[in-house]
């Protein structure tokens, strides 16, 4: 029997040791699971499994209750009832195929990070049911840092799956005192909200690094919800959705804070850093970099008008300076708001 039959969801797979999966590893074993955590890294294992600690991605943070972790897949997996599949969007494909022949079906592998797969345009739930058709996809985003969820500083989220009893376990499975789930069935609203929002923050960076004030961070955090909303309802998405913990409450919190990878590129940007510069290899994934193209695409398909995502597309691959994409923002002809 699987969890979608009814099975409780006792034992956690987590795949994936930066910041965001210890956290979650965290999450799940503050609220009673068994946890087992994937990392490629043996230095985060050793420090994880001897020390109670990953000094790379949490400095400072006691992993308190202790975690299992392994570089062994297949130790990880093991009798697993779902999966937290942490790793960077773009590798979800390669993580979904080495997934399918491991996993019992019907098992909820539920995605956590937050984009648009760039050589296709899909979202990751659709590329999980083509590379994994056994398995079933499921959501967790929100308003969330992982330094605040590892911390355990109170944290609410949305975790989707399109079958309601199972994103109702889900959320059960997770929650505790600290971390609070809400579960829905909107799967596209939830990841659209995450990918979009990341885009967005850079160009909030930006306005931040280019010192132009708190009016123009305000504004154009508002004209970005706009847009999230406009793609969102054009990809079959729930206006309810956009406008709740996943789509507004994640937008606010990037767009407001340092903290956010992709707001602290875009602000690196406004002052002055290259693209090259910040992609380099060793520099922290902003996934909003991979995400502004495949929205510009998906905005031309559908008929939407995203000028702020353009905006970010253009200067990301050198057609506009951020000036000049400010100077096209705001000539834009005017109209009514609404």
């Amino acid at each position: 029997m699987t969890p979608a039959e009814g099975r409780n969801i006792e034992r956690i797979a987590v795949l994936g040791g930066g910041a965001w999966g210890t956290a979650l590893a965290l999450v799940a074993a503050r609220a009673g699971r068994s946890v087992r955590l994937w990392a490629r890294d043996a230095d985060i294992v050793r420090a994880l499994n001897e020390d109670n600690a990953n000094p790379r991605y949490l400095p400072g943070v006691t992993i308190d209750p202790p975690l299992f972790a392994t570089t062994a897949l297949d130790e990880a997996l093991v009798d697993a009832d779902a999966v937290l599949l942490v790793t960077p969007a773009q590798t979800t494909r390669a993580m979904a195929e080495n997934l399918a022949s491991r996993l019992a079906p019907g098992t909820p592998v539920i995605l956590c990070a937050k984009g648009i797969e760039r050589d296709t345009g899909l979202l990751l739930g659709d590329v999980l049911r083509e590379a994994a058709p056994g398995v079933m996809p499921a959501v967790l985003s929100g308003p969330s840092f992982a330094g605040d969820v590892a911390r355990g500083l109170p944290t609410a989220v949305t975790i989707a799956a399109a079958d309601g009893k199972i994103a109702d376990r889900l959320s059960a499975a997770l929650a505790s005192p600290q971390f609070r789930p809400y579960a829905a069935t909107d799967l596209t609203g939830v990841q659209i909200g995450g990918a979009l929002k990341n885009v967005l923050a850079i160009a909030c960076g930006a306005v931040a690094g280019k010192q132009w004030g708190a009016s123009a961070l305000a504004a154009l955090t508002a004209r970005g919800f706009a847009e999230l909303t406009r793609l969102g309802l054009a990809l079959g998405a729930q206006r309810e959705t956009l406008a709740g913990l996943s789509g507004l409450g994640d937008l606010v919190l990037t767009c407001g804070s340092a903290q956010s990878r992709n707001f602290a590129f875009g602000e690196a940007l406004g002052k002055g850093a290259s693209v090259a510069s910040l992609t380099a290899e060793g520099q922290k994934l902003a996934e909003g970099v991979h995400s502004a193209a495949v929205a510009e695409t998906l905005a031309a398909r559908h008929g939407v008008e995203l000028p702020i995502c353009r905006a970010v597309s253009a200067v990301l691959d050198g057609r506009l300076s951020i000036d000049d994409a400010l100077t096209e923002l705001m000539t834009r002809p005017l109209k009514r708001e609404a």
